[in-house]
């Protein structure tokens, strides 16, 4: 049965970031994932994990500057030594943490940048990162995301992760993929998560529903059909919720419950 991890910078907005911790342990959730930590220093962000009974699954490094628009830097030119010294914070982050993996953003190119040099230069960073995270046994991921919610990323098909996972070699580079961003980005959910799961890249899975990014119990998705195909296929990681919840998160929690251990 899939494992289920609440994304705590999506789910609880009704919450401040400390007590979100609290409200995803009362909904039965052992693991947790976030975007970034990085408001909480790693003593405070592990105490909650202990308090509530949490494990951190992913974090991303940090992207660059989120508040102007870059969403990372790990193919963008002349970003080399903020790239370096962000992946160094994250992975201090996770050491502290326990924290298995942490998602590299690739960044964003615009229509006349150099696609092929912005490509070696993602490859030549995450060698780097992923030589660094070794010597801690952290695994990286790499996920493809959509261009409509993020225009210009440069990273947005599976086939395209997949290639660039085996261009790098490194054996600690994994495959985030998030469904909703698949179906958004090219469709055809069920052949791309066998195909990335048979390849032995897969790491992380992620969900939400389409077209909306809401609760995975409407539209073009069907959650309990990809949920089969998980368990179907042996898949052993998490499921990370990462979506907006259209009222109250717990309230919006029908669909987990089937695949959720019923505590004794």
């Amino acid at each position: 049965m899939p494992r289920f991890a609440a994304n705590l910078s999506m789910l609880y907005p009704e919450h401040g970031l400390r007590e979100r911790f609290a409200a995803a342990a009362a909904d039965g959730f052992e693991a947790v994932e976030i975007l970034f930590p990085y408001e909480l220093s790693p003593a405070e962000f592990g105490d909650l994990l202990k308090r509530h009974g949490l494990r951190l699954v992913l974090f991303n490094a940090p992207p660059g500057d989120w508040a102007a628009g870059e969403r990372g830097l790990a193919c963008l030119a002349e970003r080399e030594a903020e790239f370096k010294a962000g992946m160094t914070q994250a992975l201090s982050y996770a050491a502290a943490l326990a924290c298995p993996r942490i998602h590299v953003m690739a960044g964003l190119l615009a229509a006349d940048d150099d696609a092929e040099a912005a490509r070696q230069r993602y490859i030549a960073n995450l060698r780097w990162a992923a030589a660094l995270a070794a010597r801690l046994g952290v695994q990286l991921c790499i996920e493809p995301i959509n261009g409509r919610d993020m225009p210009g990323y440069f990273l947005q098909r599976q086939e395209q992760a997949r290639e660039l996972i085996q261009a790098v070699g490194a054996p600690n580079l994994r495959l985030q993929m998030d469904l909703y961003h698949c179906q958004i980005s090219q469709g055809d959910v069920s052949t791309q998560l066998r195909l990335n799961f048979e390849s032995g890249l897969l790491a992380h899975v992620q969900i939400a529903g389409v077209p909306a990014r809401q609760e995975p119990d409407q539209g073009e998705l069907r959650a309990e059909h990809l949920l089969a195909l998980l368990d179907e296929l042996g898949y052993a990681g998490h499921v990370g919720c990462e979506y907006r919840p259209r009222g109250a998160t717990s309230g919006g929690l029908a669909w987990l419950r089937p695949w959720q251990p019923i505590k004794t």
